[in-house]
């Protein structure tokens, strides 16, 4: 039997100008903040599959969805090699963590914490590099 990788994807969601990221409720990385997402249903494409993760975390629902990139370091997750695609998009409604979401944070972009799950600090940090000064950060 052939082994793959697993597909998931994460989002880079904005809210009145503030990063939305969740505080994990389950392993791996439990307590520590992260970008919503979660692995892509069989038969869902990767837009659909962080459109319904966003609203599973955080309750909203998102607009001008783009892909940002893909990280596929075999390493970046300890369940096992784990491709995620990144998209960003503009948050709206109310946030409320669900799903395997504990909790969920709005941050400046001058106050994210500093150790993310996963790859999330170099998700940020790329994100940044590309996006500082554009239109979520106004």
């Amino acid at each position: 039997m052939k082994r793959a990788p697993s597909l998931a994807v994460d989002i880079i969601i904005f809210l009145d100008n503030k990063l939305v990221l969740i505080k994990r409720g389950r392993e791996p990385f439990k307590d520590s903040f992260a970008i919503p997402g979660g692995f892509v249903e069989y038969g869902e494409t990767v837009e659909n599959a962080a459109i319904r993760e966003a609203k599973e975390e955080t309750g909203l629902d998102i607009t001008n969805i783009s892909l940002f990139g893909i990280y596929s370091k075999p390493d970046r997750d300890p369940r096992g090699h784990t491709i995620s695609i990144v998209f960003h998009g503009n948050g709206s409604g109310t946030p409320k963590a669900g799903d395997d979401a504990k909790d969920l944070f709005l941050f400046d972009i001058a106050q994210i914490p500093i150790n993310l799950a996963f790859d999330h600090n170099k998700i940020i940090q790329d994100f940044l590099k590309v996006y500082r000064g554009a239109k979520y950060y106004r």
